[in-house]
């Protein structure tokens, strides 16, 4: 059974989500908050396997939340819902640590798939929106941290432990492909390419594939078209 926490200041939404969800075998709707401090304070208190994430909210916003339950929560992940016409928080989220997003007005049977992925370990955001996105504001992406150390030279180390094969998988994956699309490209199997997806995760100690996709751009192995 997947335990969810909705988050999010509109009632009606909040509600609409959970007729839809625990209508489910799988699914059951544990609790609910209606801004982001008290996202954080539900998640402390019901450990949900999966938090659907509003962004825009009073006080603490989806963004801040997101980045506390990942921090503090770390079993808990975080599926933050946004509008198309907010692109600025693409970026933010991920970095944030959501395992990814979707648009609010995503079809419900969307909406169940995301979460199962999300709760099986997996992203939710499909390769060619990832791209899109990150396109749109790739012009946002910091050059140093906050504390002034280059991304590049922080992880350098990590990329150099990298096969080449590896890096040209990595390569690929930033540029919106997908499993079965890199293995066509590359003439392996997709098993193949999902071995060396893991085996990138794993060294660059990243949790899926969409924080692998912010890295690429990060560093500047990838840029926007």
């Amino acid at each position: 059974m997947i335990r969810i926490l909705l988050a999010d200041d509109e009632a009606l939404l909040r509600l609409g989500f959970r007729l839809v969800l625990d209508s489910q075998p799988d699914m059951t709707v544990v609790g609910e908050a209606a801004d982001g401090a008290a996202a954080v304070r539900r998640t402390a208190e019901l450990d949900p396997d999966v938090v659907v994430m509003d962004v825009r909210m009073p006080g603490v916003d989806g963004i801040d939340a997101t980045r506390r339950i990942v921090q503090d929560h770390p079993r808990s992940r975080v599926l933050i819902l946004t509008t198309f016409d907010i692109d600025e928080y693409a970026f933010p989220g991920l970095k944030a640590g959501a395992s990814g997003f979707l648009l609010k007005n995503v079809p419900p049977e969307d909406l169940l798939s995301a979460i199962r992925a999300v709760a099986s370990g997996d992203a939710v955001v499909a390769p060619t929106v990832t791209r899109r996105l990150l396109d749109a504001v790739s012009d946002r992406i910091p050059e140093p941290h906050e504390d002034g150390r280059n991304p590049r030279a922080v992880t350098q180390r990590g990329l150099d432990r990298l096969t080449d094969r590896e890096r040209e998988v990595l390569t690929k994956l930033a540029r919106g492909l997908s499993n079965a699309e890199i293995a066509e490209e590359l003439v392996l199997s997709e098993a193949t390419v999902k071995t060396h997806v893991g085996r990138i995760l794993n060294k660059l100690e990243l949790r899926d594939r969409v924080q692998a996709v912010v890295l690429a751009y990060e560093v500047g192995l990838v840029r926007p078209a």
